[in-house]
């Protein structure tokens, strides 16, 4: 079995359920919001930090729950709160918290019926494998939720493709906002 080919198959199996109407919907919600935070933990919380980067280099206003520098949430802003099985504690009570202030909540899961789901304004199914290998879930041959985070990060990046549309920035001004300290 020649095991890049089997990953990208796989990949693509998952991404072909995503709904696209659903990623220009979510797309047009991240330009209305006053300020967007992201949250997740293990991997799936580095594909919510590398989704914060690249949204601000688009000239969003972008906050990563839990680092120092994160303001309070508020009437306006949006919250995208990624976890493959939509029960981490962490992510879920964040979620549930910022649905109690009346901010909305996007959430992107494999489980649209999960604790996460519930608190959630809008969910982003991405019906891909995770650690927990529920019945349910497709079959990967990647360890844990490997193929939920890949899945996960080439979403994040349509999604900023289609705000930096919406926002009409281009990759000059997406490359002004580069680090440059480096």
């Amino acid at each position: 079995m020649l095991l890049i080919p089997t990953i990208i198959k796989e990949i693509e199996t998952v991404l072909s359920q995503v709904e696209e109407i659903r990623l220009e919907e979510i797309a047009g919600q991240l330009q209305k919001a006053k300020r967007i935070f992201v949250i997740g933990e293990g991997r799936s919380g580095l594909m919510a930090k590398s989704f914060a980067m690249r949204l601000m280099h688009l000239g969003a206003a972008v906050f990563v729950v839990g680092e120092t520098i994160t303001p309070s949430i508020e009437d306006g802003d949006l919250l995208v709160a990624i976890s493959g099985s939509g029960t981490t504690k962490n992510v879920v009570w964040t979620a549930e918290k910022t649905h109690s202030l009346g901010c909305s909540v996007v959430a992107v899961t494999t489980n649209p019926e999960s604790p996460l789901a519930d608190s959630a304004t809008t969910i982003l199914h991405v019906p891909a494998a995770t650690k927990y290998r529920r019945e349910s879930e497709l079959k990967t041959i990647q360890p844990l939720g490997s193929l939920f985070d890949q899945c996960a990060h080439i979403v994040f990046d349509t999604l900023c493709l289609q705000y930096s549309a919406l926002n009409k920035v281009d990759h000059n001004a997406a490359f002004g906002r580069h680090s440059n300290l480096e």
